[in-house]
């Protein structure tokens, strides 16, 4: 791929995605372009670019987006956040429900991908002291509408299961037979009180109608320039409760973003309570 294909390339991410790909995100471009030319049975990323601009391009670019953004994800990945939830959000909110009148613990999983985060999500509030006291759900969301569809599924491999605890695989899951062996499908106690929907995280009014006890938005920032890092946290800020909790990947921080967040912990932020 040369320069020009790759600033083409780069220029039309960013205007569609926000996403940034900086220089040293040529050979990860050129990557998921590859799977691109195949998938389009193109022989060239100049005809794939001649495609775009001729052809089928609105639905190509979505292609794209989706292969540029989608990552390997597995459940319980990052588990400190899980805990910290378990331990501290979970006791933190049901005092609070009780004192301020919450009829439900809402969580939001920002960038859900597959699912595993929202569904890993999920096994812990079932868990938790949430379980059979206050009602709870989980709002996922991602841009791909690609990887939507198995989350949506609830079905995973083996692969994607294999570092959960086995408690949790057969209080939660059910083993896949026949065609299915070597998979697990989430159990409908779990399915029924997550949602997902589609959703750039940068575009238009955001479709909630209440505010969220926590926040996943994990591994995203790290694909967008400063300005789009600030307008994103700003946005999730407003969608967070007082004292809400705003959980970010662990290879990334709100140092140097502009952001009106507490530090709680590396890759743990809260809204501050309200005076």
């Amino acid at each position: 791929m040369t320069n020009s294909e790759f600033e083409y390339f780069r220029r039309l991410v960013y205007e569609r995605s926000r996403i940034n790909l900086g220089p040293d995100k040529h050979e990860l471009l050129a990557a998921r372009l590859g799977k691109r030319l195949r998938a389009t049975q193109v022989s060239s990323i100049g005809e794939y670019r001649e495609l775009l601009e001729t052809r089928r391009r609105e639905e190509e670019i979505t292609h794209l987006i989706d292969a540029i953004s989608t990552n390997h994800t597995f459940f319980f990945r990052e588990n400190a956040h899980f805990e910290f939830v378990r331990r501290h959000v979970v006791p933190e909110m049901m005092e609070r429900a009780r004192l301020e009148g919450w009829t439900r613990f809402d969580a939001w999983s920002a960038a859900c991908s597959s699912g595993e985060e929202p569904y890993s999500l999920a096994i812990t509030l079932a868990e938790s002291r949430l379980a059979g006291v206050l009602p709870w759900h989980i709002e996922a969301t991602d841009i791909s509408n690609r990887v939507l569809a198995r989350a949506k599924a609830a079905i995973f491999s083996e692969a994607s299961v294999g570092k959960m605890p086995v408690e949790h695989l057969r209080a939660h899951f059910q083993k896949g037979v026949g065609p299915q062996a070597g998979n697990y499908r989430v159990k409908p106690d779990l399915t029924s009180n997550v949602s997902f929907r589609q959703l750039n995280l940068l575009e238009g009014d955001l479709p909630f109608q209440g505010l969220f006890q926590v926040i996943f938005c994990r591994n995203v920032m790290i694909y967008f320039d400063r300005p789009t890092q600030e307008e994103l946290i700003a946005r999730l800020t407003r969608c967070l409760v007082p004292g809400g909790y705003l959980l970010v990947g662990h290879s990334e921080s709100l140092s140097g973003i502009r952001h009106l967040l507490q530090s709680v912990r590396p890759a743990t932020y809260r809204r501050p309570p309200a005076s």
